[in-house]
């Protein structure tokens, strides 16, 4: 086969017609070329709708020679259609470089051996694929204006890498599209712009401009103008205007967006425009709310978004900004509760639009800015009403480490010395892990200034000053404070505040700090929600009695809060808790603060025993013990309210015997054992006619009344007077434990003695436990 090839050219070459990129016979020659198998495709796009389209092939052959055949679908059967090689890309344009057999229109085919250009400049299948060029396949001879397959090829063909930005509308609505930049094999790029919504027949210049659209910047690359009938600009970047080589990669990383115009006398209206290269958005961005503040209804956000080269796109909308307007916005230090310097300047919020578009790069100072760095910085956003109003902020917002992470504590301010004022504080936490602390107050008076703290210690406490607060506000009853540290200096967190020793004091003014006119425990001093209230019985003087309640705090100590009826206005009564019960009494264990005889009031938070061990709220629920409220400091010995508590509590279980007259008539009536919650027993004895005056010993005896026995258990004296006896029962006197259920089948009856004196004679008496037939 390539013997015959060669003397097929050798004859040609004799007859005077030198075969050099066509062969007059169509079949042999082709097929008389020896192919080394290596081959590139080229696409032929259809061209203003003809319907025809395909590829062209480059196969490398022996000796220099490339068999390129081009493979229509869509061609006129009958048709011949003139092919060419041209110079340059399909968007640039070119004149001819190689002449093609023509395309038979009835097989759609071409097939053309070549290795020279038209000129007689040898080019091989390497120089080919590599040659910058395209391929025009025209309608006819006589229409070679009408080209209807066409496509770039060797070092202008596509390497598929590709990149595309949206195009945004702008100044036009409805005008939007898209830029597409495409590598080429021989490192230029082939910008393609695709915008639906131009005007038929219009004509829209279009360029790369530096920085980043909301920075705005001179023109660095221009394209050529879009169609409006079509929206579509096809152009070949090769170097930039000032004529720098400019590669696809270059394009990639350049700070830089793109602007398409509504026409070249109307460069001013931007009808699509798009941030390109390194000022491309990434997926990242971070909205924070802008709060109303003077102006009501202007409110909206800020969303910070992320550029591929680290910097940022800050985009402002607001609602209901008057239209016309031009608003002033900046990143301000520290936070809006703080207050602090410009750090860095925003594009003005349009009035018309609420919207403002700043790309950020640095701070004021020059420092560099990062979209990271954003994301924590020491800053809040204020937005101001105009250049000559900057006092007036009409919406506000913390932005980074100043962000509120959701994370909040509420605390209840109760009313104190002022009737009807009374709220909450509101500790939130914030990203970079201090706190925005909210007084919000109703009914403070009209243009007053309450100074507002944290104190160490429980209000029942009291204790200095931890932590001042922005002073209330009496007109809107509130106070929004940044708290970082405590006022010596050291740091506090969110965290650390919700586990703080403190409580809140809201004062009546600076002159009258002792007038407190809200007040609530916060920290581990906040109640947990567990309490426990025992009864404080009427003792000494008629009519005083309440109850005593204390409450879980999260720390586990408790408050303890006294409430009495009746007591002397402007009286002061000593309270404390008593080891044992009531009825065996014991010394004092913890003090409270004493009862207001005005209010009938005393708090106490509780943390220890007076002897310094400590004491928690679950240690007071077991305690062995009883509260006992004093007349006053010199009437100790007059109890005025008494009761159990702790382990002491009566469970409501209890069993009653009868205790009959005996020798002296008219003396009779009952025993009651009531169960305490440690298991132990409150025994009452209940008799009538009783002397006054009297005091008659009780026991319990061993078998039954019938068969007598000795003494088991000795009582408190039953007091003549009253008829009355208490004793609390925890033991046999022998020292044998005695409970409850123990005394319900406990082999013995009761005896009351008309005195000490006379033990003999028994008042009263009456089977219990086992020997009594059922208990009432």
């Amino acid at each position: 086969m390539k013997k015959y090839y060669h003397v097929l050219l050798l004859m040609l070459g004799m007859a005077g017609t030198l075969f050099l990129q066509s062969c007059v016979d169509e079949q042999s020659p082709a097929d008389a070329l020896d192919l080394s198998g290596t081959s590139r495709t080229y696409p032929l796009n259809a061209v203003d709708g003809s319907g025809i389209s395909g590829n062209v092939v480059f196969e490398e052959g022996e000796g220099g020679y490339t068999k390129v055949t081009i493979n229509l679908s869509g061609t006129p059967n009958g048709g011949a259609h003139p092919a060419h090689i041209h110079f340059n890309s399909v968007a640039e344009g070119g004149g001819i470089a190689i002449s093609l057999e023509p395309v038979n229109g009835t097989t759609g085919s071409s097939v053309t051996l070549l290795n020279q250009l038209d000129d007689g400049t040898f080019i091989d299948y390497d120089g080919l694929t590599s040659f910058e060029g395209y391929v025009n396949v025209h309608l006819a001879y006589g229409q070679l204006e009408t080209v209807v397959a066409q496509g770039d090829i060797g070092g202008n063909a596509l390497d598929g890498t590709t990149k595309q930005y949206n195009l945004l509308t702008k100044d036009v609505d409805g005008i939007s599209g898209t830029i597409l930049f495409e590598k080429s094999v021989g490192g230029f790029t082939v910008a393609t712009i695709d915008l639906s919504g131009t005007p038929a027949g219009g004509s829209h210049p279009a360029h790369i401009h530096a920085n980043s659209a909301a920075e705005g910047g001179g023109i660095l690359i221009s394209f050529n103008p879009v169609d409006g009938s079509t929206g579509m600009s096809r152009t070949i970047i090769r170097t930039d205007d000032a004529g720098n080589p400019v590669s696809f990669e270059d394009i990639l990383a350049m700070d830089a967006y793109v602007n398409v115009h509504l026409a070249a006398n109307q460069l001013g209206t931007i009808v699509a425009q798009g941030d390109i290269g390194s000022n491309e958005l990434t997926e990242n961005f971070k909205e924070y709310r802008l709060n109303e503040l003077a102006v009501p209804g202007i409110s909206g956000s800020i969303i910070f978004k992320e550029r591929l080269n680290g910097f940022t796109l800050a985009s402002i909308q607001l609602d209901n900004t008057p239209e016309g307007g031009m608003h002033p916005a900046h990143i301000h230090a520290n936070s809006a509760a703080e207050g602090g310097g410009i750090i860095v300047g925003f594009n003005p919020v349009d009035g018309t639009t609420g919207r403002s578009e700043t790309t950020i790069r640095q701070l004021s100072n020059g420092q560099p800015l990062t979209y990271n760095q954003i994301l924590g910085l020491d800053g809040y956003v204020n937005v101001h009403l105009s250049m000559n109003q900057l006092s007036t902020i009409v919406a506000q917002g913390d932005i980074g480490g100043n962000e509120l992470t959701g994370m909040s504590m509420m605390y209840p301010l109760n009313e104190l010395a002022v009737p009807g004022i009374a709220g909450s504080v509101t500790f939130e936490e914030r990203k970079n892990g201090f706190s925005l602390a909210t007084i919000e107050l109703a009914n403070t008076p009209e243009g007053g200034v309450h100074p507002a703290h944290i104190h160490a210690n429980s209000a029942a406490e009291g204790g200095g000053i931890l932590v001042s607060f922005n002073p209330v506000n009496g007109t809107t009853g509130m106070s929004k404070t940044t708290i970082r540290s405590l006022d010596s200096g050291e740091a506090l967190s969110y965290a650390q505040i919700l586990d703080m020793n403190g409580y809140v004091n809201v004062h009546l003014s600076m002159d009258q700090l002792g007038v407190i006119v809200a007040q609530g425990d916060i920290g581990e001093n906040e109640l947990t929600g567990e309490m426990k209230m025992y009864t404080l019985n009427e003792l000494a003087v008629p009519g005083i009695s309440g109850s005593i309640t204390f409450e879980e705090r999260k720390s586990g100590f408790s408050l303890a809060t006294i409430q009495l009826d009746n007591t002397p206005d402007g009286g002061v009564h000593p309270a404390h808790i008593h080891a044992n019960s009531a009825a065996e009494g014991g010394g004092i264990l913890v003090s409270f603060n004493p009862v207001n005889g005005t209010t009938g009031m005393s708090k106490t938070t509780i943390r220890a025993l007076d002897s310094g061990g400590a004491l928690t709220y679950s240690e007071i629920l077991q305690i062995n013990g009883y509260v006992n409220v004093h007349l006053s400091m010199d009437q100790l010995g007059v109890i005025v309210a008494q009761g159990d508590i702790g382990g002491n509590e009566l469970t409501g279980i209890s069993s009653t015997y009868d205790l009959g007259e005996l020798a002296v008539p008219g003396i009779s009536g009952t025993i009651t054992f009531s169960e305490r919650q440690n298991g132990f027993t409150l025994a009452t004895i209940t008799l009538s006619n009783t002397p006054d005056g009297g005091v008659h010993p009780a026991h319990i005896h061993a078998n039954s009344a019938e068969e007598g026995g000795g003494i088991l258990v000795s009582f408190t004296p039953v007091n003549g007077t009253t008829g009355m006896s208490h004793t609390t029962i925890r033991a046999l006197d022998s020292g044998g434990a005695l409970s409850y259920e123990d005394l319900l089948t406990l082999d013995g009856y009761v005896n009351v003695h008309l005195s000490m004196d006379q033990l003999g004679v028994i008042v009263a008496q009456g089977n219990i436990g086992s020997n009594a037939a059922v208990p009432a």
